[in-house]
């Protein structure tokens, strides 16, 4: 006898009995096992929640997911019961979520085969846990490596005076091995976007004051851009208009509260140079030719590339991604106005990312999430709050709120019409 699944509503043999779902207990355990992993990958409510009801359905399941930047439940049933007799719910508290593109796609695809009874339940948590290895000293020593490589090709992109480049590719390291060092040290965590941000300007601040004159806060903010929370408050809105309004408010106020925490890191910084004594020159000079920008765009592709952990087959994919999102913003925003660049750009890389879930049958992340990567106002808020804080201007603080209010509008704008567009088969 052979068993079946249910696979939105149709009917999928299964390889063998050996293979079946597993019982009621077994298919709720993995279920929450998938969604609190695709959590910590990253990924925004409605496509987790989507994901789970849909994986849920093709193992005989019912389930009502919520979920938030911090926390899931999941409320299941089982549709053959009678009503209330099998229902069970599961809260599980979790930290906010950051990308891993690798682990995403293998969890999808290790879901998909349990789903078909290809693996067993058993196998699917098997490999799941496989995931979960410890990084090796080489894998860290990339991220922090990639961390001061994005920093340095962000400033290329802004065609900024080679010692810019330079300050901000060895404040971009310097914060990577940050980064590691707080790892290991939870009761740190709540103040490590303070502390790099201190650090950044202290740094920056030096080489301004004893070496040669900088662009001192685009400095800062190109050195921080691996913690700018410009995805974070893309995704918030884009959640508050899929009318998941609690998830959206709640990521929203964390992305504004790393904002903020980035300020006050680069504020002290600041203050305590001038206590000290130390008074940078700063300048306002971007002399580089167009090729600079190129070629820092091809190195912040590859930088993004090993900071969203993506498995090395899926570099091409992911870089080609962000070159394209970049390029079109660039020459769409040249020729139209800077959001109707920025809109074209989330529309055609959202589309992309539907047609390669379809045609890969993967994760549309994969080309989704780098491609508007460049794109996100992460910057444009920081950049903004500084500059209100020092120049004690609110003119300048609502200039920039209504620069990042512009940018946020037509990324949402693109995000929509581009899932109208083409519509993917999968919630990923």
């Amino acid at each position: 006898m052979k068993a079946t699944a249910r696979r939105f509503g149709d009917t999928v043999p299964m390889a063998d009995d050996t293979l079946t779902p597993g019982t009621y207990a077994q298919r709720i355990a993995f279920v929450c096992e998938i969604a609190g992993r695709l959590h910590r990958y990253g990924t925004t409510a409605q496509r987790l929640e989507g994901t789970v009801v849909g994986l849920s359905q093709r193992l005989g399941l019912d389930c009502e997911p919520w979920s938030n930047p911090t926390g899931l439940i999941l409320s299941f049933s089982d549709p053959v019961r009678p009503l209330g007799a099998s229902d069970s719910t599961r809260v599980i508290r979790l930290a906010p979520g950051e990308t891993d593109l690798h682990k995403l796609s293998e969890a999808d695809r290790i879901a998909d085969a349990v789903s078909m009874g290809e693996m067993s339940i058993a196998q699917g948590h098997t490999a799941l846990r496989a995931l979960d290895r410890t990084p090796s000293v080489r894998w860290r020593a990339m991220q922090i490596f990639a961390s001061g490589l994005a920093a340095a090709a962000v400033a290329g992109l802004w065609r900024l005076p080679w010692l810019d480049m330079a300050t901000a590719g060895l404040i971009g390291v310097i914060i990577g091995v940050l980064g590691e060092l707080i790892a290991r040290r939870p009761q740190m965590k709540e103040a490590s976007d303070a502390i790099s941000a201190l650090v950044a300007g202290f740094v920056a601040i030096l080489v301004a004051n004893f070496i040669a004159p900088l662009n001192l806060n685009t400095v800062i903010i190109a050195s921080l851009i691996v913690l700018l929370p410009g995805m974070a408050l893309t995704n918030a809105v884009n959640e508050l208009t899929s009318q998941h309004l609690v998830s959206g408010v709640a990521r929203f106020a964390g992305a504004m509260a790393t904002v903020l925490k980035l300020t006050v890191g680069s504020m002290i910084a600041v203050t305590l140079a001038q206590l000290v004594g130390l008074y940078p020159e700063v300048r306002a000079l971007r002399p580089q030719p167009e090729w600079v920008e190129w070629v820092a765009m091809v190195f912040a592709a590859y930088a993004f590339a090993v900071l969203f952990k993506a498995h090395r087959r899926d570099y091409f994919w992911v870089m080609a991604a962000a070159i394209a999102g970049y390029s079109i913003s660039r020459y769409a925003g040249q020729a139209w106005g800077s959001p109707v660049g920025i809109f074209l750009s989330a529309l055609v890389l959202t589309a992309a990312g539907n047609a390669f879930a379809r045609w890969a049958n993967r994760p549309g992340a994969l080309i989704r999430v780098p491609g508007i990567l460049m794109l996100v106002p992460g910057s444009t808020s920081l950049r903004g709050l500084l500059t209100l804080v020092q120049q004690q201007d609110v003119g300048v603080g609502q200039s920039a709120l209504l620069a990042v209010t512009n940018v946020v509008m037509a990324l949402i704008a693109g995000l929509l019409f581009g899932n109208l567009l083409i519509s993917s088969r999968k919630n990923l």
